[in-house]
C-alpha cells in the first residue's frame, strides 16, 4: 500500500500557493465547539431552569452558581486568550476582560427582562414567560447578542462574532455584536432578520421577520471599516416583514412605522408611516390570460 494518497502532493502544493486560506503553524484559534458550549452555559446562567440538563437545577443555588461561574471563567479565559494578539495582550489581560464581562451579567439579565416583557405586551400569541423563553428564537438571539456586545466593548476580537454566528445558525437571526440594542426590543418570528455592525436601535422597537438593517454600499470595504454604515432606529419604531433599511445616515424617527416590503435609504421624520404601493393584484380565469403569458401552469 502506498504511504501517500495520490492527491497529497497536489494538496500540499495548493497550501503553498493559496496560503491566505491556511492557518498552518499559526497561533491557536478559538474552538467553535468551545464557543458554542460556553454560550450555552452563559444562557443557563441568564435563564436558570429553562434548559434541559441545567447544571443549576435541583442544587443549592449559591454553590451551583459558584461552580458554573468557575468553570465558565476558565473556559472563557482559554478561548479569549486565543483571540488576543500579542499586542493586545500587553494591555488588559484575558483574565481581566473575562472578569469584567462576567461582572456585567446581572445588568444583562435586567435588560433581558424588558425584552421578555416586550414580547408579553406585544404578542397575543405569547401566553407566559415559559413559552417565550423556550419557543421564541428572537429572545435567544437577543440574549446572545447582548452578551457578545459586552465582549465587543471590552475589545475582545473574533469570539463575540462566533457567539452571534452560533445564535444565527440556531435562530436564523443575524445580529452583529457591534450593534447597539435598546431595552424592550422585540423580534417577532425572526427568520431572515439581519442587523449590521453599526446599527443603533432605541427603546421599545419591534421588528418582524425578513427585515434588513444594512449598509448602503460595501464597495471599497477597507475604507468603510469603522465608519457608521448602518441605520439608526429611534424609540418605539415598528418595522414590518421584508423591509430593507440601508445607510449610516438613515434615521427612522421616533414612533414611526415602516410597512412590509419597503426599501428605504433615506431618513424618516418622527411619527410617520412609510409604505410601498404595490402593483394591483389580479385574479382571472386561466382561459382569459394574455397571449404569450409566461404563466403556463
Amino acid at each position: 500500500m502506498s504511504a501517500h494518497h495520490p492527491l497529497a502532493a497536489e494538496m500540499v502544493r495548493s497550501y503553498a500557493e493559496l496560503a491566505a486560506i491556511n492557518h498552518l503553524g499559526g497561533t491557536q484559534l478559538p474552538s467553535k465547539a468551545a464557543v458554542a458550549a460556553i454560550t450555552e452555559d452563559l444562557l443557563h446562567l441568564l435563564f436558570p431552569g429553562f434548559y434541559e440538563g441545567d447544571r443549576l437545577e435541583g442544587k443549592e443555588l449559591g454553590p451551583a452558581i459558584t461552580g458554573l461561574l468557575g468553570s465558565l471563567e476558565k473556559s472563557l479565559e482559554r478561548e479569549v486568550t486565543k483571540c488576543l494578539s500579542k499586542k493586545a495582550a500587553l494591555g488588559e489581560s484575558a483574565q481581566a476582560k473575562v472578569r469584567s464581562f462576567l461582572e456585567r451579567l446581572p445588568a444583562i439579565r435586567a435588560i433581558l427582562k424588558t425584552d421578555v416583557e416586550a414580547v408579553m405586551a406585544g404578542d397575543p400569541a405569547a401566553h407566559n414567560v415559559e413559552e417565550i423563553l423556550l419557543a421564541y428564537p428572537g429572545i435567544e438571539a437577543i440574549a446572545v447578542q447582548r452578551m457578545a456586545h459586552e465582549l465587543h466593548l471590552l475589545g475582545v476580537p473574533l469570539f463575540p462574532r462566533m457567539m452571534t454566528e452560533w445564535a444565527h445558525s440556531r435562530t436564523g437571526i443575524d445580529i452583529h455584536p457591534g450593534a447597539i440594542l435598546g431595552s424592550s426590543f422585540f423580534i417577532d418570528h425572526g427568520t431572515g432578520v439581519v442587523i449590521g455592525e453599526t446599527t443603533e436601535i432605541g427603546r421599545e422597537v419591534r421588528i418582524y421577520h425578513g427585515v434588513t438593517l444594512g449598509a448602503r454600499s460595501v464597495t471599497g470595504a477597507q475604507s468603510l471599516r469603522g465608519r457608521k454604515r448602518h441605520p439608526t432606529i429611534e424609540d418605539r419604531v415598528t418595522i414590518y416583514p421584508g423591509a430593507t433599511i440601508l445607510g449610516g445616515e438613515t434615521v427612522v424617527g421616533e414612533g414611526s412605522t415602516i410597512g412590509g416590503g419597503v426599501f428605504l435609504a433615506k431618513s424618516v421624520p418622527p411619527h410617520h408611516l412609510v409604505f410601498a404601493e404595490h402593483a394591483a393584484l389580479k385574479i382571472i380565469p386561466k382561459a382569459d390570460r394574455p397571449q404569450g403569458s409566461e404563466y403556463t401552469i
